[in-house]
């Protein structure tokens, strides 16, 4: 059973000052890393959390015996309910740790969330009718409060994307497979990558020619027919080690939203690259910001020209490829009867 003196919750402000003693809080995480392997047996996790009374935020360090057993934080501004967590200090910088024997902690949707069941709790954690009044007035103070600011993502558009940047996409799920040292997953969301320069001299591409396609092998046709005609297909990898936390959030079919992730050219392609700070975000379809990509999507197909690359626009020049074929060939028979 938990003790009495578990059921009260301090404040961030008064913690600071309870230096290695065991503590419980209650705070919306402002950051959070990703789940790593520690350099003994166990996994730990870092985040940050911040209440009413110290909005500058405190760090708590997270320890279990496997990843699973670690909180799957779904995005900042949610809430955390931490209970018998050990307050430390290391050169005059005070955070939080949390101990696998003996803390528990539950996580709760903070800024659209309307239930007081906690989508991911630890199993020691025991919930009390006191808590929801706790929850409630977290979420109060956020909506109402400036801090709220700080908690709004910029999702971009495929089209939107710049090399070697880290950006927020809201994406359709088409495909999964695995490939030789991870997997790809293969993200939409109807508009197309700006164009990609690609300077090499024919020599080197007679050599080595660029792929057309970055997965170790081509899709079957039964794939190909499933996936969309208009917009561009952002291949994304995913080593192993990222794989355990995110396969589950990948559903074909549905909408994800992917936070800082890496998008890159790589010969001659676009794709994304998970990292440690990535992370997944299940949403469904009348989410706002999919029902904007999908607003612009049904307002592009109306064109005449819809499915038209958005780069070639102004409207494309009425040469056909093969007209440009013939005027290629024209100038190098003229070169080879010339020289």
């Amino acid at each position: 059973m938990v003790r009495g003196d578990d059921y009260k919750f301090l404040k961030i402000r008064d913690a600071i000052t309870s230096i290695n003693q065991k503590v419980n809080l209650i705070g919306i995480i402002l950051e959070f890393g990703s789940s790593q392997k520690s350099k003994g047996s166990d996994y730990f996790c870092k985040l940050k959390i911040i209440d009413e009374s110290y909005k500058d935020g405190i760090p708590v360090h997270v320890f279990a015996e496997s990843m699973e057993m670690l909180p799957c934080i779904t995005s900042s501004g949610d809430i955390i309910q931490l209970s018998r967590i050990m307050m430390k200090i290391h050169a005059n910088d005070v955070y939080a740790i949390f101990n696998k024997k003996f803390s528990s902690f539950a996580l709760y949707n903070g800024k659209d969330g309307e239930s007081f069941l906690p989508y991911q709790s630890s199993p020691r954690f025991h919930q009390r009718e006191q808590d929801k009044k706790l929850i409630a007035g977290l979420r109060k103070w956020l909506d109402d409060s400036k801090c709220n600011e700080g908690f709004k993502t910029n999702f971009l558009l495929l089209r939107e994307i710049q090399d070697a940047c880290r950006v927020n996409l809201a994406c359709k799920v088409l495909h999964l497979c695995e490939i030789g040292n991870g997997w790809m997953v293969f993200l939409w969301d109807g508009t197309d990558a700006p164009s990609v320069t690609v300077i090499r001299k024919l020599e080197d591409e007679m050599a080595n020619e660029l792929p057309l396609h970055l997965e170790p092998l081509p899709l079957s046709r039964d794939v190909l027919c499933t996936l969309p005609t208009v917009g561009t297909i952002l291949r994304v990898i995913i080593k192993p080690e990222y794989g355990m936390q995110v396969l589950h959030l990948l559903e074909i079919g549905k909408w994800v939203k992917v936070l800082n992730m890496i998008c890159e050219v790589h010969a001659g392609l676009w794709r994304g690259v998970f990292t440690t700070s990535t992370r997944l975000q299940n949403v469904p379809e009348d989410d706002i910001i999919v029902q904007g990509h999908l607003s612009l999507l049904d307002e592009r197909l109306s064109f005449k020209l819809g499915r038209m690359p958005y780069w070639s626009f102004p409207w494309p020049s009425e040469i056909t490829g093969l007209k440009i074929l013939v005027i290629l060939l024209r100038i190098k028979c003229r070169q080879f009867y010339s020289s």
